[in-house]
């Protein structure tokens, strides 16, 4: 098993290093218009926001099916877009909805 998680990680590096390795082998990417900029930082955010959607909305029952919840991840997730839209600032967000869901499990309420 952990020799799997090994070459999926290295796997992982191999797809996500051409994106990150962006800026140093275009130097003239800071020329791009404001627009294109602005959406190539929104894209971490965005794909962050997609596997938060499918953890928090899906759950797999015993026999593997996957069915819809909701329950106290989806109060998480609100405070978190809301403290992001409102501070600016991913890390503040992320770090409150896993405090709030970190007290409700500790409470016995999630």
């Amino acid at each position: 098993m952990s020799v799997a998680l090994v070459v999926l990680a290295l796997l992982m590096g191999a797809v996500t290093y051409p994106s990150r390795a962006l800026p140093l082998l275009a130097p003239g990417l800071e020329r791009l218009p404001p627009r294109a900029l602005e959406y190539l930082r929104l894209v971490g955010p965005a794909v962050l926001a997609a596997l938060a959607a499918v953890n928090v909305a899906i759950a797999l029952d015993p026999a593997r099916r996957p069915s819809f919840q909701v329950g106290i991840e989806w109060l998480a997730v609100a405070a978190c877009v809301a403290l992001v839209a409102w501070r600016r600032n991913l890390f503040v967000g992320v770090i409150a909805a896993a405090v709030l869901v970190a007290l409700a499990r500790a409470s016995g309420a999630g």
